[in-house]
C-alpha cells in the first residue's frame, strides 16, 4: 500500500469518527429532551391533581356556606313572602303581568289572599302611588250586581267616593270594574287587562 493510499485511508476513518460523534451528540440530545419532556408532563399533573382538590374543597365550602346561609334565613322572622311589600301590617302583592278582573280575583284567591280592599286613607294613598308605576290595576271593587251600588270583593260597601278620578264612575260601555288609574279611580268593563294587587295580612313572628 502506497503512502497515499494510507493517508486516503487514515482521512476516511477519521471522516467516519467525526460522523459517528456527530450522531450520538444527536442521540443524547433527543435523550436530553424526551427526559425534559417527561419531567415537565409529571410536574404538570402533580400540580393539577392538588389544584383540582383544592378547586373541590373550595366548591364543597361554598355549598355548604350557601347552605348555612339558608338556614339561617328560613329561620328568620318573615311576615310577608319574598316577593310581596309589607305595609301597616298586610303584605301586597303587586302582578308583573296582565289579567281580566275575574282572573285576577281568583289568581289572588290561589295565594291564599284576597283582590285588594282599602281599608284606610294611608293604605289608598300607598296604592295609587306603588300602582302608577306600573300602570292601570285592579282593585277588588266592583258594582256588577247591581249599578251604582259599588262593594268591595269582602262584601263591604264602598265607603267614600273622593277617590275616583274626574267624571268616573261613568259606566260608559258597560264599566262595572274599579282600576287604579292617573291620577284616581276609573270604572272599566271587567274584561280588560290590566295589572292587579293581591293584599293578605302579615304573618306574626313568635319571640
Amino acid at each position: 500500500m502506497s503512502i497515499c493510499d494510507r493517508e486516503r485511508e487514515k482521512h476516511l476513518c477519521s471522516l467516519g469518527c467525526q460522523d459517528c460523534e456527530h450522531f450520538i451528540t444527536i442521540l443524547q440530545l433527543i435523550s436530553i429532551v424526551l427526559l425534559a419532556a417527561l419531567l415537565t408532563a409529571i410536574l404538570v399533573k402533580g400540580s393539577v391533581v392538588p389544584r383540582s382538590q383544592e378547586h373541590d374543597q373550595e366548591k364543597q365550602h361554598i355549598h355548604q356556606k350557601l347552605d348555612q346561609l339558608k338556614s339561617g334565613l328560613d329561620n328568620l322572622c318573615r311576615p310577608c313572602p319574598w316577593d310581596w311589600m309589607l305595609f301597616q301590617g298586610n303584605c301586597y302583592f303587586f302582578s308583573t303581568y296582565q289579567k281580566k278582573w275575574k282572573e285576577s280575583v281568583t289568581a289572588c284567591k290561589d295565594m291564599g289572599a284576597q283582590l285588594v280592599v282599602i281599608k284606610s286613607n294611608e293604605e289608598q294613598s300607598f296604592l295609587q302611588r306603588t300602582s302608577k308605576k306600573k300602570g292601570n290595576t285592579w282593585m277588588g271593587l266592583s258594582d256588577a250586581k247591581e249599578e251604582g251600588q259599588w262593594l268591595w270583593v269582602d262584601g263591604s260597601p264602598l265607603q267614600w267616593r273622593n277617590y275616583w278620578s274626574v267624571g268616573e264612575p261613568n259606566n260608559q260601555d258597560d264599566e262595572d270594574c274599579a282600576i287604579f288609574s292617573n291620577p284616581g279611580w276609573n270604572d272599566v268593563i271587567c274584561s280588560y287587562k290590566a295589572f292587579w294587587i293581591c293584599k293578605k295580612p302579615a304573618s306574626h313572628c313568635s319571640k
